[in-house]
C-alpha cells in the first residue's frame, strides 16, 4: 500500500483492491463525485448488485462545502513547525511554557495568544486556566481542531466576535452565546457566520486548562 503522508483536514483517499490510491478529496464537499468513485472502485473489485444511484447529502453543519466566493482565510497550523502570521508580542517561545499577551489590534489572518501556553512542533497546550487565542478572519465559517490534553476531561470554552456572543452566527458546537465542551479531539465548527460575511476578530477563552489545539479551518 501507497504510503500517505496527509496534511489537509478532512480529506478523504479512495484505495482500490491492490493498495493503490486513485482519487482523493481535501475538504469538506464533493460528496457525489466520491461516491462514483467508490461505486466504480467497487465494481473494479468484482463487487455486484452495486446502486449506481447517487444519494443527495443535506450538508448543513462542518461537512457542509465552504462558500469559495467569500474565502479570504487558509488553514492554519497552530505548532511552531508551520504556524504563520502569529501576533503575540515577542513572538513565538518552542517548546517551553509561555506567559502570552493578545495585542491590541491583528491584521486579518494574523492571530495571537493569551494566557500561559506551551507551542509544540504541532499544537499549542494551555498550562493555566484563562488562556485565549484571537484571530482576525473572512470566511463563512470558522473551525478549530482541538481536544482534551487527558482523556475524558472536558474543557469548557467561550466564543466570541468583536467581543460579542455570536448569536446567529455560531457554529453546531457551541450556543447563540458562545458556550461549548471540548470532549474528544476533532474539528469543532465554532462560527458561522450569516450573509454578508465580513472580517471578524474571532476569540476563544478556555476557563479551564488542558486544552490543545491543532489547526484553524474555515470554509
Amino acid at each position: 500500500m501507497e504510503r500517505i503522508n496527509n496534511e489537509y483536514w478532512p480529506a478523504l483517499y479512495f484505495i482500490d483492491a491492490r493498495g493503490g490510491v486513485r482519487h482523493q478529496v481535501f475538504g469538506e464537499g464533493k460528496y457525489e463525485q466520491s461516491e462514483v468513485v467508490i461505486q466504480r472502485l467497487l465494481a473494479e473489485a468484482g463487487a455486484r448488485g452495486i446502486d449506481n444511484q447517487v444519494a443527495s447529502v443535506d450538508a448543513r453543519g462542518a461537512e457542509a462545502a465552504a462558500d469559495w466566493s467569500e474565502l479570504e482565510s487558509g488553514e492554519n497550523y497552530l505548532g511552531y513547525e508551520r504556524t504563520e502570521n502569529f501576533a503575540s508580542p515577542g513572538g513565538v517561545k518552542a517548546d517551553k511554557p509561555q506567559a502570552y499577551a493578545l495585542s491590541g489590534q491583528i491584521k486579518l489572518n494574523h492571530w495571537a495568544l493569551s494566557g500561559e501556553w506551551t507551542m509544540g512542533r504541532e499544537a499549542i497546550t494551555l498550562n493555566q486556566p484563562n488562556g485565549r487565542i484571537a484571530y482576525r478572519f473572512h470566511a463563512r465559517d470558522l473551525h478549530l481542531v482541538m481536544g482534551p490534553t487527558a482523556a475524558k476531561t472536558p474543557v469548557r470554552f467561550r466564543v466570541s466576535i468583536d467581543g460579542h456572543p455570536p448569536e446567529v452566527a455560531h457554529g453546531v458546537d457551541v450556543d447563540a452565546q458562545g458556550n461549548g465542551t471540548v470532549t474528544e479531539p476533532r474539528m469543532y465548527q465554532l462560527i458561522r457566520q450569516p450573509f454578508p460575511i465580513v472580517d471578524g476578530r474571532f476569540e476563544i477563552e478556555f476557563p479551564d486548562a488542558g486544552v490543545e489545539a491543532f489547526s484553524f479551518t474555515f470554509g
